[in-house]
């Protein structure tokens, strides 16, 4: 510290004048000059740097336990304390989360299915259990709706579309996205909150065709479809919160977020760090 303050103040006074005031001699801070950065000096600068890269990377939405998953699988042998400091020195934080309204419309005609799931969002193998949700996100001219279906396996998106008015139509084209992405065996569960988009007749028969098994939560109980739940709260947090001008610009922002970030880079605590499709291959190696 002393060699640096005489470094930094070299061209207001003499070298010789600040070392005597200091109590160092000239060519101790001559020698420290010389030497050059130090070996961790040199790692925490390659260090910073891969951190801005991964909070970058990340859409500048990963806090420190990710950003420490991600340096290390870059080659970086360090502990989360450090990337906690060196995040905090970079002014890099994850997004907060935003809160959002409710689309869950439960009063209705319908017959609501039993909850097949019971809280067990582990199955274990890809389409075994789906989860279903719908949500809102703002444009400067309305609201647009958000439907997904989420295998529950992997947490990928499987099936996703957006519409600006809150109807059927939404939750069934993400709905048939899926189907047609998956191509599912008869006996799949699919489960959601019991929203009359869920439980309406049309919805019911698109599941019938297809052989898939409907599963709703019970009454008033977001935690009984809560991987879905999470979903949303990370997107929310996550996607760029600008209002977009038009429902053609948000549906490109959201494709962008889950087809090439969520499904494919972003690491998920709950699968070891790593995103819904390298989760996915590596299950099927």
């Amino acid at each position: 510290m002393t060699f640096r303050f005489v470094d930094a103040e070299k061209a207001t006074f003499p070298v010789r004048t600040l070392c005597r005031a200091l109590g160092v001699s000239p060519s101790g801070y001559y020698a420290w000059r010389s030497r050059g950065p130090s070996a961790r000096a040199r790692q925490e600068v390659g260090l910073r740097h891969a951190i801005r890269v991964a909070h970058a990377e990340s859409r500048g939405c990963y806090g420190s336990p990710r950003v420490h998953h991600a340096v290390r699988a870059h080659g970086y042998a360090v502990g989360r304390n450090r990337v906690i400091r060196l995040m905090q020195a970079e002014g890099l934080r994850a997004r907060r989360r935003r809160s959002y309204r409710v689309t869950t419309n439960s009063t209705h005609q319908w017959r609501v299915p039993a909850d097949l799931v019971q809280r067990q969002f582990r199955p274990a193998r890809p389409n075994a259990v789906w989860a279903a949700d719908l949500t809102y996100l703002p444009t400067t001219t309305g609201w647009v709706y958000l439907a997904v279906i989420l295998d529950l396996y992997s947490r990928r998106v499987v099936g996703w579309a957006v519409r600006s008015s809150l109807q059927t139509d939404v939750v069934r084209a993400a709905l048939y996205l899926a189907v047609g992405q998956r191509q599912p065996r008869p006996g799949l569960v699919h489960h959601s909150d019991r929203g009359v988009q869920y439980a309406s007749a049309d919805y019911q028969a698109v599941l019938a065709a297809h052989g898939i098994v409907p599963s709703m939560s019970r009454p008033g109980d977001c935690w009984d479809n809560a991987v879905a739940e999470s979903f949303f709260s990370t997107l929310k947090r996550e996607l760029d919160s600008t209002r977009w001008p038009s429902v053609t610009i948000a549906t490109a922002a959201i494709a962008a977020y889950i087809d090439d970030f969520y499904n494919r880079r972003r690491l998920h605590s709950t699968l070891g760090y790593q995103s819904p499709i390298t989760f996915e291959t590596k299950a099927v190696v």
